[in-house]
Parts: structure tokens; C-alpha cells; sequence
């Protein structure tokens, strides 16, 4: 099944909506056994594919393909791999998307990257790609039989010098081949609403996918969105703030999460992506407390 297929329009009509879940590969080998029960808790949300990420230069590389062999051939599940422009040549780039081939991958999420630690921009490999784009476009000629994601940022991506230039970068990649867009997390759904109206005003006419992460630790969630520039409501901090406590926090943000998710499912979205961070718990319970079918 091709990829926009599972956010066609039938399939709204009939009150589905599409379902992926992001993954990281372990850092240790005894950390796949709990990766692998998180897959099969989640799995009984019947979910479209899961993603995996891939470390700066390619650090990852090796384990993102373990992981999503496994999923291929344990669970025969579609799976996507992430992919970046980052300290890659365009040969290796084609080498990492042969493999990537030879496990049955199904999809891959097109970025240029985030620079590696200690770097603060971005600085093309000789002979590799500078923008997500040329990615795109490498992906739709020479490798057809694969789906292509792309990221949007309903806050503006940290690096862009507007909001105009971030959409006209977003519609470079979608006119370069891009099957959906899936965004940025955020916690404000009027930023994705905007967002999502400039980019049908832009031409933006691909499926465009919320991307959520539940939250279950007020420090974690600083951290994350310290590093994507998303910004945290002033109420929502407040209610995480009234108690260091874990179960406080994770009640917190999983009802701020559902009362999101629910608000968005209104609004006619085609789908949802979760970055459940390698754990089902928080993630199952926001989708079973909006009646998830």
C-alpha cells in the first residue's frame, strides 16, 4: 500500500485516522527486549508504521536497521528509517538506502539534520547534500519504491529567519517528491492550526501529520523543547510544577495530551504521529482514554 494511501480521503469518511510511532534504536543490546515490548503494547492500536531515528553521521546506522529488521521480521510491520544529510557523501547516503532496502524498509523520513553535538550549524559533507530537498528528490528518482517523509515545524524550525522562509523551505521538499509532512512536537494546537492553514494558502496539498509527545516529566520536557524551540503553555507548567512527583507529573501530562489529541481529532486531521521515547505507557493511555479504534 503506498503511503498516502493511508490517509486517503474514504478512509476519513469512514472515521479512521492514520497511526505511526516513533522509535529510537537502544544504545545497549539488553535495552531491545524492553523496545521490543513496547512495540507489541503498542501494536494493539493497529498502527500504520513505525519510524526509527538515525544518529548524527549516521552513528546510528547499525542499530536503526537492526531495530527495523526486527520489526520487518518479527512482527511484519511497516516501518520507516529516518535518514539525514548529515556527514554523509551521496554514495553512502545510497549505500545506508540499498540496505535500508534489503530489510523491506518501506518508507523514509527525509532530513538534512540537526548539526552533531558541539556544533551549532550545519556544515555539508564534500560530495553529500546540503538541504532536505535534494534528499527528497535523490529518494523520488532513484529510489521510487520507497515512501518519503518530511518534517514541518508549526513553530518555525530554529534556524529559519521567518516564518515564510521555514514554509517556502516545507514546500521545496513537498514539490521535490514528499509524500506527508509530519511536524514538530508542539503543545498549543493553535499553532498547528495556523500552521496547517498556511500551508494549504503555500500549496502545501500533502497529508500533514500532528506530532505528539506526551509528557511525563516537567525537566524532560524543558530539555526537549529547549532544543527544538517549542514553547510550553504557562498553565500547562504551572499544573507540572505543583509536585516533583512522577505520578503527578505523567497524570498531568497525559491529560494534557488527551485533551489535545481529542481537540485535534475534531478538527478533521488525516492522521497522528506519536514519539512514544521507546515506552508504550503514556502513549497507550492517551490513546485508550480518546476511545482509539
Amino acid at each position: 500500500m503506498k503511503l498516502g494511501d493511508y490517509f486517503s480521503g474514504e478512509r476519513l469518511q469512514n472515521g479512521s485516522r492514520g497511526l505511526s510511532f516513533e522509535l529510537f534504536p537502544p544504545k545497549k543490546e539488553e535495552l531491545l527486549p524492553g523496545l521490543m515490548q513496547t512495540v507489541e503494547e503498542l501494536q494493539r492500536f493497529s498502527p500504520d508504521f513505525f519510524t526509527c531515528t538515525y544518529g548524527a553521521g549516521g552513528s546510528t546506522t547499525d542499530r536503526t536497521l537492526g531495530v527495523l529488521k526486527m520489526l520487518k521480521q518479527q512482527y511484519k510491520l511497516r516501518v520507516a528509517s529516518h535518514l539525514t544529510c548529515v556527514g554523509s557523501t551521496i554514495d553512502q547516503l545510497r549505500s545506508y538506502l540499498e540496505n535500508a532496502k534489503s530489510i523491506g524498509v518501506d518508507y523514509i523520513v527525509a532530513l538534512r539534520g540537526d548539526p552533531p553535538k558541539g556544533e551549532t550549524e550545519f556544515k555539508q559533507t564534500e560530495g553529500g547534500l546540503r538541504y532536505a530537498n535534494e534528499l527528497v528528490s535523490m529518494l523520488r528518482s532513484e529510489y521510487p519504491e520507497f515512501g518519503i517523509l518530511v518534517a514541518g515545524y508549526p513553530e518555525v524550525h530554529q534556524e529559519a529567519p521567518s516564518a515564510e522562509v521555514d514554509l517556502e523551505n516545507l514546500k521545496r521538499k513537498v514539490d521535490s517528491g514528499a509524500d506527508v509532512v509530519v511536524t514538530q512536537l508542539f503543545y498549543d494546537n493553535e499553532d498547528f492550526y495556523r500552521f496547517r492553514d498556511r500551508c494549504e494558502g503555500a500549496g502545501i496539498r500533502i497529508p500533514i501529520l500532528p506530532g505528539i509527545l506526551p509528557v511525563i516529566s516537567l525537566a524532560s520536557i524543558r530539555r526537549i523543547a529547549s532544543m527544538c524551540k517549542a514553547s510550553l503553555p504557562a498553565e500547562f507548567v504551572d499544573a507540572l510544577s505543583k509536585s516533583d512527583q512522577d505520578d503527578w507529573q505523567f497524570n498531568v501530562g497525559t491529560e494534557f495530551a488527551t485533551k489535545q489529541v481529542a481537540d485535534l481529532l475534531k478538527s478533521g486531521i488525516p492522521g497522528i504521529h506519536f514519539y512514544v521515547l521507546n515506552s508504550s505507557k503514556a502513549t497507550s493511555q492517551v490513546l485508550d482514554s480518546v476511545d482509539w479504534r
